[in-house]
């Protein structure tokens, strides 16, 4: 409360309180049983919200989860050539020379002419890609402890093996190493 006074008398001005949140002030719609009832429809919706979540908090650091998934291949030293690097990530390779160019860029990759084929670049990390990869991999863990905090950790472990297993069967990329076909 707040008193003021004019030329002839004083008076006290109400203040209000801190703002409600708004979920409190507008009633948030409920999603349709069907959709909700749906395992494939609450992954993607999950998805969308780590992504609008995690994504403010990369451009922070000065990278974006496609970055971090280039630097991350990178640091398992692996492979080393942009088409190696496209084919293990499922990124179309045109969009691939985008993303690397943006490492390069920052200091945090460095391409070369492969001298056994000149039509090749290799592709290794710097100190400084390194040092943004721990960074990255900090970040991540994070957002992926906030995101999951409603779950114990016995949660947690069923709920990855249970999506890894997903994962094996619709994309062989997730499979385990050494598995037929997939390489390191």
């Amino acid at each position: 409360m707040i008193t003021t006074r004019n030329d002839k008398e004083s008076y006290p001005i109400p203040m209000a309180s801190a703002p409600t949140r708004a979920p409190e002030l507008v009633p948030i719609p409920r999603l349709p049983k069907e959709l909700v009832k749906s395992t494939v429809f609450l992954l993607k919706r999950l998805g969308d919200a780590v992504r609008e979540r995690a994504m403010p908090e990369f451009v922070a650091a000065g990278c974006n989860p496609y970055h971090h998934a280039v630097l991350a291949l990178l640091g398992e030293g692996a492979r080393d050539t942009q088409g190696e690097i496209a084919d293990a990530l499922g990124f179309d390779r045109s969009q691939l020379v985008g993303i690397l160019d943006e490492l390069e860029e920052g200091g945090l990759i460095e391409r070369k002419r492969d001298p056994a084929d000149r039509r090749r670049h290799l592709v290794r990390l710097t100190p400084d890609g390194e040092k943004m990869l721990r960074r990255l991999r900090t970040l991540s863990a994070e957002i992926e402890d906030g995101f999951l905090s409603p779950l114990s950790d016995k949660e947690r472990a069923t709920l990855h093996g249970l999506l890894f297993r997903l994962a094996e069967e619709h994309d062989p990329r997730c499979g385990p190493i050494g598995a037929p076909g997939l390489t390191v």
